[in-house]
């Protein structure tokens, strides 16, 4: 069986637009809430978000490092952003000037939960306002979910497997298990995978909102909004931007003298066939998911020793969450952390799974477990579980599990283990 392997970073957050800075505000517990720049959220329920922050700030994203002005003036943001994470990742993994022979067998696996949202909320009103005369020309492949994928394949002549994954809040964590598959199939050496999102827009947020699924008690307070697993919760505070891994063979890796940074072990998916929003109310699919993943992956749970959880932040899914890691985990549960990083980011929806598997894999690379921020009071059923508050933790952490879980009752879960050549 062909072995896959990490090979390259790339990050665009709410904390930093690179891998170093974001990963180092999150360990730092820094958070990226802020109320909404974007436009005048004063009518709206939440007021708040966690947004890519403009090139000024100090840990602010320029599009112009890596995508073209023309490119960037007919594309939503959440291409832009996938674009620049995967250009990230290829620097990373030493792979920017591949010969033909190589871009044949290197492809893309980049996906979006929901992908050009501000852009058809701008066009939609354009048509209504002033007439389909007036609709831009780049409408439809500005806003497709597949264009990320597409814009990476072109910009870097990448001409294997072109894929887009769409499984809401699974995305992105889909994406790199997909990819991952194709890799141990021979269907290329090399693939770009992970996930982007850019939802923050007057329609994004009141859906979302709507829908009882953002949190709307800390409008004033922006930096405590996000608390997976405590008393307090009250929905999830809306991130964007993308995470994109480097994914390769091993032997392939190897020969050329890459750094690798983990291998990708474990891939478990379900379904659990119950409802469109909520999670079974025995959070069955979260578990045959975990448990997929590890017998994929050939270990026990007392194998694992850090799991970014789903962990949005929302009364019921945390709760079921938990659950199912317990049930899972059994007394094996005493040498685990676990802990979510949508505390600090928000959720990015299907850029999550990505962004948090880099996560994953730096608290790998550093021994460090991140935290879970403002957990003040933890709901009675965390009892004995170390959820990292507050602040960060050092710890051996030879494996990871990564949770993502999204609407429609998909589930995804991955398992890697850090690289001990």
């Amino acid at each position: 069986m062909r072995r896959v392997v990490v090979t390259g970073l790339g990050l665009v957050t709410p904390l930093g637009a690179d891998v170093e800075t974001a990963w180092g505000n999150i360990k730092a517990g820094r958070s990226g809430a802020g109320p909404i720049t974007r436009f005048d959220a004063s009518d709206q329920k939440c007021r708040i978000a966690c947004e890519v922050k403009p090139a000024d700030h100090e840990y602010g994203f320029d599009a112009d490092r890596r995508v073209d002005h023309k490119v960037q003036r007919q594309v939503d943001p959440f291409i832009v952003y996938g674009i620049d994470a995967a250009g990230q990742a290829i620097e990373d993994a030493g792979l920017e000037d591949m010969p033909e022979d190589l871009r044949l067998r290197a492809g893309c696996s980049i996906g979006s939960g929901i992908g050009g949202l501000p852009g058809i909320e701008k066009e939609s009103l354009v048509l209504a306002e002033k007439g389909p005369g007036r609709v831009s020309p780049h409408f439809v492949h500005g806003r497709l979910i597949n264009l990320v994928s597409g814009q990476v394949s072109i910009k870097y002549g990448l001409m294997g497997p072109n894929h887009a994954v769409v499984t809401a809040c699974s995305t992105g964590a889909h994406s790199i298990g997909d990819a991952a598959r194709m890799i141990r199939e021979d269907d290329a050496d090399i693939m770009l995978a992970g996930g982007a999102e850019a939802t923050i827009c007057p329609i994004g947020i009141a859906g979302f909102a709507q829908a009882r699924a953002l949190s709307t008690a800390f409008n004033d307070e922006p930096t405590r909004a996000s608390r997976p697993y405590d008393e307090a919760r009250d929905g999830f505070v809306m991130g964007e931007g993308a995470g994109v891994v480097v994914l390769e063979e091993y032997e392939h890796a190897k020969r050329r003298g890459a750094t690798i940074y983990a291998e990708v072990l474990g891939y478990g998916l379900s379904g659990d066939a119950y409802h469109v929003t909520a999670p079974h109310p025995e959070g069955s699919g979260a578990y045959r998911s975990m448990a997929m993943a590890l017998r994929k992956a050939g270990l026990e749970p007392s194998d694992i020793d850090y799991i970014n959880a789903h962990g949005t932040s929302t009364p019921l899914g945390d709760e079921l969450e938990l659950g199912a890691v317990r049930r899972l985990f059994g007394d094996a549960i005493d040498g685990v952390s676990m802990s979510s990083t949508k505390s600090a980011i928000g959720h990015l929806l299907g850029g999550a799974g990505a962004v948090e598997s880099i996560f994953c894999i730096l608290a790998m690379r550093d021994q460090v477990a991140p935290p879970t921020l403002n957990l003040d009071n933890p709901s009675p059923s965390c009892e004995g579980v170390d959820l990292v508050p507050h602040e960060a933790k050092e710890r051996r952490i030879r494996a990871i599990l990564n949770n993502s879980f999204g609407f429609g009752g998909t589930n995804a879960s991955l398992v890697m283990k850090r690289n001990e050549d």
